[in-house]
């Protein structure tokens, strides 16, 4: 008899193969004698391969080496031999059909994410838009699993242990965590305009943190040409930044700092959904998109999230649609004064927390 063995397929975004971590864990702790693989890009590897035991990650090319229908006729080859009982399409775009759609011929058992796309139109619709919460990819991903007969609950909290990453793995000029220092992630820039919150106006709040907290220290994630060129002048005016892609170059550092931060702001991108796999809070800015759509990063609050009303918004899932006013008002309109307070609130909120904590271990030792 056949080991069960489940092949799970997510190319796509950094931040959407992010949001498969937590129900990937929750099946791997649920089911431990079967063996889970991940099938994705080279660069989700950080994520997964040291997940659980029975979880093992398997990278593909698709842009070059298993490019169109020779490469994915090469790939499929490459998957069947690797004895599948099983197949959970977690993206259900035209490639990943063709593979389930193989598959399928060759009677596997294949189940394949729902996307709700018709909610997503009503949604974004600019005539009569349906304003009501979708259901999260996480509970799509979990309805697939079950539909294959894994139900599992969802339980997850770090890919790391509790005391976060090794620190000593990342370059000297980061050092140790001192006991009186903030350290707090800013991520300001995403793959399109519309869920960018203006680069002075995110100045302006990187200033007003580090003017109440002049010990606590920023460090800028992102990497690119506009990262580059806005983060230099940054950490030229605000001694306390650091840009984290200039000291560090593989995907599982940057997860380790996160870790360690105090507090994540960042935009509705893939930063948002790494520092949520390493369990760091987040406060999240959102412009065209909303939560509504179901995107809020893995055990995220609504609380956190800083966005206005508008009667336009969200206009897209992705957010990579035109502005319907020229302007990004719904951005523009979010004051660095409303981030700066939800900041403060989750600071004083971790804070308190973990005042509690060390007031609990000093009563145990004593």
């Amino acid at each position: 008899m056949k080991k069960e063995h489940i092949l799970i397929i997510r190319f796509s975004s950094l931040g959407d193969v992010a949001m498969t971590v937590p129900v990937v864990y929750s099946l791997a702790v649920a089911y431990p004698d079967v063996r889970v693989t991940v099938l994705s890009r080279e660069y989700a590897r950080a994520f997964f391969e040291d997940l659980a035991p029975n979880v093992s990650f398997m990278e593909a090319d698709v842009k070059r080496e298993y490019h169109g229908l020779r490469g994915l006729n090469a790939l499929y080859r490459r998957l069947t031999a690797k004895n599948f009982t099983a197949i959970a399409d977690f993206h259900d775009v035209l490639r990943s059909e063709y593979l389930r759609m193989r598959f399928t011929i060759d009677r596997y058992r294949v189940a394949h994410v729902d996307k709700h796309r018709k909610l997503r139109r009503l949604l974004t619709a600019q005539q009569h838009k349906r304003m009501e919460q979708l259901p999260t990819p996480f509970q799509n991903y979990a309805d697939t699993l079950a539909q294959l007969g894994y139900p599992v609950k969802l339980g997850f909290r770090s890919i790391f242990p509790p005391e976060g990453g090794n620190l000593n793995l990342l370059p000297a000029i980061f050092g140790a965590k001192k006991v009186y220092e903030h350290w707090i992630g800013v991520a300001p820039f995403a793959a399109h305009p519309g869920k960018v919150y203006p680069p002075e106006m995110m100045l302006r709040v990187v200033e007003m943190i580090t003017g109440r907290h002049p010990k606590a220290r920023i460090f800028l994630f992102g990497r690119g040409a506009d990262e580059e060129r806005v983060f230099a002048g940054w950490c030229a005016r605000v001694p306390q930044c650091v840009y984290v892609s200039r000291h560090l170059e593989a995907m599982q550092q940057e997860l380790i700092l996160m870790s360690h931060l105090d507090l994540m702001v960042s935009m509705d991108s893939a930063n948002m959904h790494l520092a949520s796999i390493v369990g760091t809070p987040v406060v999240s800015v959102w412009g065209a998109t909303h939560p509504a759509a179901g995107f809020m990063g893995w055990n995220q609050t609504s609380e956190r999230a800083v966005q206005v009303d508008l009667p336009c918004r969200p206009c897209s899932v992705y957010g990579n649609k035109p502005c319907l006013r020229g302007d990004f008002a719904c951005m523009r309109s979010i004051a660095p004064e409303q981030i700066v307070e939800r900041v403060e609130l989750e600071l004083a909120r971790t804070g308190a927390t973990a005042g509690a904590q060390a007031d609990t271990r000093r009563q145990e030792s004593l």
